[in-house]
């Protein structure tokens, strides 16, 4: 028994199984499911983390029949043929010793091809198809399709199964009034609408026998109007263990939620003490998740009762040895999800295979192969960004010279400045995971100097890797060297002082930070302030948890602007861009998109819109109008002959863009 998260790794005695601790990998589609070579790298994706010790891995959703795929070609589990591929997967689990189970998941209104159907034909604001309502039955044939694939899953050798009852999907849909309208035995009253989730789980176990785990994930919060109440939420969880499920899993709100429930902005466990309300209710053990992302935390979750075990997702992504770490007292070690959904959540949304930001191995083990070089180089690395963090502690990892040069006193580069935007703390971890890598992996640090192409070449190093990163493109304009005018670098890294009426000029993903940084009160993530800003009602029992949000006064005047027309942030991330969006308006920014940029004088900046000259009268105006590479040491390090490289913002600067430059300074170090 471990002696630092006692409580973590309590093996947990199911009767017919054991869990050798209480960390469950919570299920993702990673987009591997519909892959040409999927099944082999999904294979060892899931064996790192059961090499890795997660007491219980659960799949993406896979679907039980052709209707509830997530789109034309979604990976289901229907025949004899399928269950083979999935044999791919549960062997190289066993192999090291891991448990796994297959969620099945049924997309309902929320399947992106012609065949969508939902309880009644309600289009869901996501998807731009209406569904076609199932009659009374196909109802029942599609519980026996669920039934079936459970079957199909035991053949293929997983261990058990997760129903998959929350997030919007079509059995959420059926419990739901708001996409229930139909009326037979299936809608109409509570009773009649929990019938469709209790007959699955009820037919599941008369198919699968007593030794055969099911776990249900019932939505413990909608977040949206016409939900369920805390009391419904009691007594279909009640049913459902009634029905033969072994554990109850927690949801946190549909896709279509207004609310953010996993996002870095999200405090961690802001939705736990849900579980901890509907856990007192319930005999078989219930299971914590959202926003839990470190073993500290899981462990006091488990310790203060709030459930019996914690599901963590996307910090599997982040690191696959987490519990194994965890374990062995090495949490500074432990490569921390930043919840930025960049590589994970967008990917998938946009039908790419899903990876991890801060790593990029994440579903990429068979190719990102991280092994001892056979001929150790002298390597300079120009740049302590993310990119040449990543290029350096992984060449170094893999046995080269490793000198880190840095005109700055700390590493993180632009991380520095991201970790300061209020929502974004959990960049902090990323800078302290580097750090210890740095240390771990013998990179020598040469901070606080600037290096020139002479000292490079003097020192004779094999190759030199360039990720000096970006400098802030410079308005053209007339005034633009006004006292007035400061970069989003003046701001965010020598925090010079703002007046009270601001207009930034740039509305990408660092005007949008840049404007929450003007506004948001800077202090750590709080639950309650959080939930009065989206609407969330603290005790949880009104239907959906929704409350009225509550707004609070500034008392700074901001003007966020574009160049393009349209709605400014349209390039956001898909499944973060509409909470910054949503975030912004909140705080009272105003938002202008075809704005052309004339001059800036004593009177304010000049513009105009739709052909109508303005002048906005601000104390400041903030740039944050793009990058340009930064690329001095190139040509000097190209006549002296000597071998380099550019990644990360030196190679393209673009959108600030951590995921490319770790993909990137990661990719290279294997190569080198």
């Amino acid at each position: 028994m471990t002696n630092h998260f006692p409580h973590l790794f309590e093996p947990l005695d199911l009767g017919f199984m054991t869990l050798p601790n209480r960390m469950v990998m919570g299920s993702m589609h990673v987009g591997l499911e519909e892959a040409p070579d999927g099944w082999e790298r999904m294979g060892e994706f899931y064996a790192e983390r059961a090499r890795g010790e997660c007491g219980l891995i659960i799949t993406g959703g896979i679907a039980p029949n052709v209707e509830g795929r997530p789109g034309q070609l979604g990976a289901k589990l229907t025949t004899l043929e399928e269950v083979a591929e999935h044999r791919i997967i549960t062997d190289a689990v066993h192999a090291v010793g891991g448990k796994i189970a297959m969620q099945v998941l049924h997309f309902g209104r929320y399947a992106y091809h012609k065949d969508n159907v939902a309880p009644s034909a309600i289009q869901a604001p996501i998807n731009p198809t209406c569904p076609r309502a199932l009659s009374g039955a196909e109802v029942s044939r599609t519980i026996e399709d669920f039934a079936n694939c459970a079957v199909l899953a035991r053949e293929a050798g997983y261990d058990g199964v997760e129903v998959m009852g929350s997030e919007g999907y079509l059995i959420n849909e059926f419990i739901a009034a708001r996409t229930n309208q139909r009326d037979d035995e299936w809608g109409g009253s509570y009773a009649n609408r929990m019938r469709f989730p209790v007959e699955i789980v009820r037919r599941t176990r008369e198919r699968t026998g007593k030794d055969f785990l099911i776990v249900f994930r019932l939505s413990m919060c909608d977040l949206v109007e016409g939900g369920s109440t805390l009391e419904e939420v009691i007594e279909l969880g009640q049913a459902i263990e009634a029905a033969g499920a072994n554990i109850i899993n927690s949801g946190i709100g549909w896709h279509e939620a207004r609310v953010p429930t996993i996002q870095t902005s999200v405090p961690r466990m802001a939705f736990a003490e849900v579980t901890g309300k509907v856990r007192p209710h319930l005999s078989v053990p219930v299971i914590a998740t959202n926003r839990v992302n470190m073993p500290a935390e899981a462990e006091k979750l488990l310790a203060d009762d709030v459930c019996d075990l914690v599901a963590m997702a996307r910090p599997f992504l982040a690191d696959g040895h987490f519990m194994l770490k965890a374990r062995e007292g090495r949490v500074d070690e432990i490569n921390t999800c930043i919840a930025c959904n960049q590589a994970c959540l967008d990917h998938t949304f946009e039908q790419k295979i899903a990876s991890c930001l801060v790593n990029p191995r994440a579903c990429h083990e068979t190719e990102i192969v991280i092994e001892p070089t056979a001929e150790p180089k002298s390597i300079a690395v120009v740049g302590a960004g993310p990119a040449g963090l990543a290029f350096a502690t992984t060449a170094a990892e893999r046995g080269h010279d490793v000198v880190l040069f840095d005109e700055a006193n700390e590493i993180g580069g632009q991380f520095n400045m991201a970790r300061k935007i209020p929502g974004k703390e959990e960049f902090n971890e990323t800078i302290r995971y580097f750090n210890k890598r740095v240390e771990l992996t013998g990179v020598k640090l040469a901070l606080g100097q600037r290096v020139s192409a002479e000292e490079l070449a003097e020192a004779g190093f094999d190759t030199v890797i360039l990720a000096t990163g970006i400098s802030p493109r410079e308005l053209t304009i007339e005034g633009a060297n006004h006292h007035s005018v400061m970069s989003y670098v003046d701001l965010l890294a020598h925090e010079k002082p703002v007046g009270k009426s601001v207009a930034i000029i740039g509305a990408g993903g660092i005007g949008f930070d840049v404007a929450e940084y003007l506004l948001e009160e800077h202090e750590a993530p709080n639950r309650n302030t959080f939930f009065e800003k989206w609407g969330v009602d603290p005790t949880f029992e009104s239907r959906g948890a929704l409350a009225t949000p509550k707004t609070k006064g500034q008392d700074r005047d901001v003007t966020l602007l574009q160049r393009s027309p349209g709605k400014p942030g349209g390039r956001l991330g898909k499944t973060t861009g509409w909470i910054h969006r949503a975030s912004v308006q909140k705080l009272g920014i105003k938002m202008t998109g075809g704005a052309s940029y004339e001059r800036i004088d004593d009177e304010g900046l000049h513009i105009t819109i739709g052909g109508e000259a303005r002048c906005l009268s601000v104390d400041n105006i903030i740039v944050c109008a793009g990058q340009d590479s930064l690329r001095e040491l190139a040509e000097p390090l190209a006549a002296k002959g000597i071998e380099f490289h550019l990644i990360g913002g030196a190679d393209k600067a673009g959108e600030l863009d951590a995921k490319r430059a770790i993909d990137q300074g990661t990719r290279l170090a294997c190569t080198i």
